[in-house]
């Protein structure tokens, strides 16, 4: 499931993968040309061009019933975000205004908290509510009000925010001396209360559906949550050291740790689980994620990966192809790499 887009060096685009997520752009090719940036959700594309224009690809039910105003104001995108299947839209516009559309219950309609929404720099998209960081580092939240959309209970709390994450259910966000503060569904990680005395000093904060896990200025990691999506670390926690960089799946956490060693958790049969290939997770660079696995760079360019197969968990019929590796990128089911010499390899 799922659809790639590549910019080429002339500024075209190419794309694969499911033709009603955006694997074809066959109706808008003549269109993408000196594309600047490609966006995505998970069923359609957004290419903003060199001179600010943009053109949508995709599930094109996503932008049917936009008002031409709100297509025109789309001109500017700067960022746009989704929540889950889609289902509503929002779009930063280089004036810091946000455009919102879709189901107006899930965060389509703005307009409750629209005089709010100025001098955006960040959104961030739940499973039906959204989240945007202020120029002024306060948070404006909007969506269904018991998984995230109403921040009014801890609102007080929302000071210098430096960074806003999301699970299924539940924001979490960074404050400036480093604590974490949440709010959403408790179960989904909107309750931190038990881990709050250890939440000092944070510097990074990753999620899956319904668990955050939280990296601490001295390289330890805390998790919350629900325990089956990565929310329990006591498992690996003496492992649990030196950690630089966090990434997640749907239902499991993967850390890199200061020697590139991998450190897993979660659900073990969707990349909980890494001791498969835990011998060959050294030196790692960077680690992507699609909702069920792993696959880890390592610094001679190779490609490690583990959990759910079908979703790109086991690269093994490209194997010798993946030398050289730059840069991976992922949709929901599969993995694409970029080698050194630009082509592209997908599994």
């Amino acid at each position: 499931c799922g659809a790639f887009a590549a910019i080429l060096a002339d500024g075209s685009v190419v794309t694969w993968g499911n033709p009603d997520a955006g694997g074809n752009c066959s109706l808008v090719q003549d269109q993408l040309k000196n594309v600047h940036q490609v966006q995505s959700t998970r069923r359609a594309f957004v290419a903003i061009l060199a001179d600010g224009s943009v053109v949508t690809w995709g599930n094109q039910l996503l932008f049917r019933g936009v008002s031409f105003a709100v297509k025109d104001q789309l001109r500017n995108l700067r960022q746009i975000q989704a929540t889950d299947a889609d289902i509503a839209l929002a779009g930063i516009l280089a004036d810091g205004s946000v455009v919102t559309w879709g189901n107006p219950y899930a965060g389509g309609d703005s307009t409750a908290v629209e005089d709010q929404l100025k001098h955006v720099q960040q959104v961030q998209a739940a499973g039906r509510a959204f989240a945007a960081i202020r120029t002024d580092r306060s948070v404006v939240t909007w969506g269904i009000p018991h998984v995230g959309g109403d921040s009014s209970a801890v609102q007080d709390q929302l000071k210098h925010v430096q960074q806003v994450q999301a699970s299924g259910f539940a924001f979490a966000v960074i404050c400036q001396e480093g604590s974490v503060v949440t709010w959403g569904r408790p179960d989904a990680g909107g309750d931190s209360s038990a881990v709050q005395d250890q939440l000092r000093d944070v510097c990074q904060v990753q999620a899956t559906a319904l668990a955050f896990a939280a990296i601490l200025r001295d390289g330890s990691v805390i998790a919350w949550g629900s325990s089956d999506h990565g929310g329990d670390s006591s498992s690996v926690q003496g492992q649990l050291r030196s950690v630089q960089k966090l990434q997640a799946a749907r239902n499991a956490f993967a850390a890199i740790r200061e020697d590139g060693s991998v450190v897993a958790w979660g659900d073990p049969e969707n990349g909980g689980d890494c001791s498969d290939v835990q011998d060959q997770l050294r030196r790692v660079k960077q680690v992507q994620a699609t909702l069920y696995a792993f696959a880890a760079i390592l610094d001679d360019g190779s490609v490690v990966t583990w959990g759910n197969p079908a979703h790109g968990g086991d690269s093994s019929a490209v194997k010798g192809q993946l030398k050289n590796v730059q840069q991976v990128q992922a949709t929901e089911g599969a993995f694409a790499a970029i080698l050194a010499d630009g082509s592209v390899v997908a599994w």
